[in-house]
């Protein structure tokens, strides 16, 4: 009996886990470039200690694989908008100061003339390098990273590549989410923060934001299950609770 009572317990410490990740993706369903992670998954671990070896209890273990699988697109039609295709991931610089990798593509020029993601990290170029663009120009951002630059005032001279961005495929490699939010790879080139690009192509697709691949739907789903399974354990643990005082009684009636 009170097996049942521990497994149920332990059900219910465990879901907490699924209940965290839920709550962090629906806070960030409105967030560009969101990412799903944290996977959780259940296990049978043995308790050891004294009595039976045949003691099994539910453990949730989590894999802060990064889900690449594309959000929906929203329309701009602004030039420094951008929306990674495929498997595609931009280098920019964290906080930290090294290399990490993002889908937000909402860029903008600061007032210095560096180029930054809507979150304020630093975009980099394909030397790694942070990019600076010219201040008071036109800029456009083509399928494959470059940055095109025209003088509003001088329309016939064209335009002009000042930078690339560093983008890369990472359809054959895995990423991590940092606490930061930005990603890494989890096997990365040894000594540095980077990874060899994959099979596939990357490229941007200019004028057009990716948004957050949760689905409210599919959250708010999870959210009534485990509300469920929450009252079922619970059920569980009073049934036994009668369960147990109901034998106490027949004892002492003995």
């Amino acid at each position: 009996m009170d097996r049942l009572i521990y497994t149920s317990h332990m059900a219910q410490t465990e879901q907490r886990m699924d209940r965290q990740a839920m709550t962090h993706e629906l806070a960030n369903v409105s967030t560009v470039g969101f990412k799903k992670a944290m996977a959780v998954a259940n296990r049978s671990v043995r308790v050891e200690g004294d009595g039976f070896d045949t003691r099994f209890l539910p453990r949730a273990f989590t894999t802060n694989v990064v889900d690449m699988t594309e959000g929906s697109r929203m329309l701009t039609s602004r030039p420094l908008d951008i929306a990674m295709n495929e498997k595609t991931v931009l280098g920019v610089r964290a906080e930290s100061g090294d290399l990490a990798f993002t889908r937000r593509g909402d860029l903008r020029v600061d007032a210095s003339g560096i180029l930054t993601t809507g979150s304020g990290h630093i975009v980099l170029d394909q030397s790694q390098a942070p990019i600076s663009v010219p201040l008071g120009l036109t800029l456009n951002i083509s399928d494959d990273g470059r940055i095109l630059a025209s003088d509003p005032a001088d329309p016939e001279q064209g335009e002009v590549e000042v930078a690339s961005l560093f983008i890369k495929d990472a359809s054959d490699v895995d990423l991590y989410r940092r606490e930061d939010g930005l990603f890494s790879p989890v096997n990365p080139i040894p000594g540095t923060q980077d990874f060899n690009s994959g099979t596939g192509v990357a490229s941007v697709t200019s004028g057009v934001l990716e948004g957050s691949n949760v689905s409210i739907v599919e959250a708010m789903v999870k959210f009534i299950d485990y509300q469920r399974s929450f009252e079922m354990q619970t059920r569980v643990i009073s049934e036994m609770k009668d369960n147990d005082s109901s034998g106490a009684s027949m004892m002492r009636m003995s």
